[in-house]
């Protein structure tokens, strides 16, 4: 890629093994950002716009670049004995590559969420008060496996005027630079600061411990991976976190749910993609449908390749396995599924209440009566009735792409697009106003 900076030159091309002081190697891409993050606060629509464009076409026309650049991070996961699902994940093709592009057009063609005005008034004092959004400042990403969130993270921070530093898994090392390549060459052309967007380069996950308590230079952090990681984060980070913990998603078959739609959407939430937060892990079945529609659902389930890990009570398929404890609040993030019936609805709340991590949860029936007690007594960071789990996801949801699904209760819940990466601030307004 052309146009490198001398700070890139310094730092993105340094050999891995030369790379010695990791607290000064991380402040001072700490103190870039903080420079850029002002800078871009008050950058015009248009440029952070025309900066997602230009990334998404350099994205495209470097595909072999970053598919080669793929092949590497592919051989390395293979040695590390890293699962199907997990490769998976880190997996790039054409298709995947066209995706990353779409997304990146997508996040530009939003609403630029900075300065929008959330809420107006006047008070009898005389004066008039505005809450607009706000950039939170620089934001650090630390993510595994999936390559493509650094284009997600790397444009939503963009989008909503925040600088942002970047961590990717030691398994996508590779990719993540070729695609953070392409993410500078937009901002070059765009006329905005390369510092805007950067990727930390090196395996050191002492650089992880470094930004976790980099309270001088970064306003938030944003975990995006398995129990360990975002566990680590949470126990360590000096730094405020948006925590995106497991995706231990339910799907409970109601006594009412239409055949067609149970067997449909639960295949798609647990075999479109297994090594996703959004696929289902565990199927709660109405005892009254047990030898229905839920056997009928088991059945394909296993036709389709997928272990089963059932409680007593259920029929289906003879490779049924028997359930054991551990297999309730467990992220498979494979072709398994655990599988229990229940007698009621509210079984099935207090089942998924005591398991859930608050990612995901979803209903299947036709009875209203049951998707608003569902939808009442569940918090999940998303519910969903009749639809599949796989929707689980910030582009899904319109917000062209995600950071993350944050489940904590704080500021931002569920996908965390650019408009849930600013905070507020209040201009108020006076003529001369002053106070009895």
């Amino acid at each position: 890629m052309s146009g490198t900076s001398l700070s890139q030159q310094r730092h993105i091309k340094r050999p891995m093994n030369d790379i010695q002081n990791i607290p000064d190697l991380m402040m001072d891409l700490g103190q870039r950002a903080k420079r850029a993050a002002q800078i871009l606060a008050t950058a015009s629509a248009e440029r952070k716009h025309a900066a997602l464009i230009g990334a998404a076409d350099v994205v495209w026309a470097q595909r072999a670049d970053i598919i080669a650049a793929n092949a590497k991070d592919l051989e390395f996961g293979a040695s590390k004995n890293l699962s199907p699902a997990m490769m998976d994940r880190l997996m790039l093709d054409e298709p995947r590559i066209q995706a990353i592009v779409d997304g990146l057009r997508a996040v530009a063609e939003q609403p630029d969420p900075v300065g929008e005005v959330l809420a107006q008034w006047q008070q009898p004092s005389g004066l008039d008060i505005q809450r607009v959004r706000t950039p939170l400042g620089v934001i650090g990403v630390i993510y595994e496996s999936r390559p493509n969130v650094t284009a997600d993270a790397g444009a939503l921070c963009l989008k909503s005027g925040n600088a942002v530093i970047l961590r990717g898994g030691s398994e996508s090392f590779h990719s993540a630079r070729a695609i953070h390549a392409c993410l500078a060459e937009g901002l070059r052309g765009a006329n905005l600061p390369e510092d805007a967007v950067q990727l930390v380069p090196t395996r050191d996950r002492a650089a992880v411990q470094e930004l976790l308590t980099m309270t001088d230079y970064v306003d938030v952090i944003v975990p995006r991976g398995g129990k360990g990681l975002v566990g680590l984060v949470q126990r360590e980070a000096r730094v405020p976190v948006f925590a995106h913990l497991e995706g231990i998603v339910h799907i409970y078959l109601d006594k009412s749910a239409d055949p067609k739609k149970a067997l449909e959407v639960v295949l798609n939430a647990k075999t479109r993609r297994t090594g996703i937060c959004g696929a289902a892990e565990c199927l709660l079945i109405h005892r009254d449908i047990v030898d229905s529609i839920g056997r009928d659902v088991l059945t394909a389930l296993a036709a389709a390749g997928v272990e089963i890990h059932a409680a007593g009570g259920l029929t289906g398929p003879e490779t049924m396995s028997p359930a054991t404890e551990d297999d309730w609040g467990k992220e498979y993030l494979d072709n398994v599924i655990a599988a229990k019936p229940v007698a009621s609805i509210d079984e099935a709340i207090a089942h998924i209440r005591k398991y859930h991590s608050q990612h995901t949860d979803c209903i299947i029936t036709e009875d209203e009566a049951a998707v608003r007690q569902f939808f009442a007594e569940l918090d999940s960071a998303i519910l969903m009735h009749n639809a599949s789990t796989q929707f689980a996801d910030g582009g899904e949801f319109g917000m062209g792409a995600e950071i993350g699904i944050a489940t904590g209760k704080m500021h931002a819940r569920g996908p965390v697009g650019a408009a849930q990466l600013t905070s507020f601030k209040y201009l108020v307004r006076g003529d001369g106003a002053v106070r009895a």
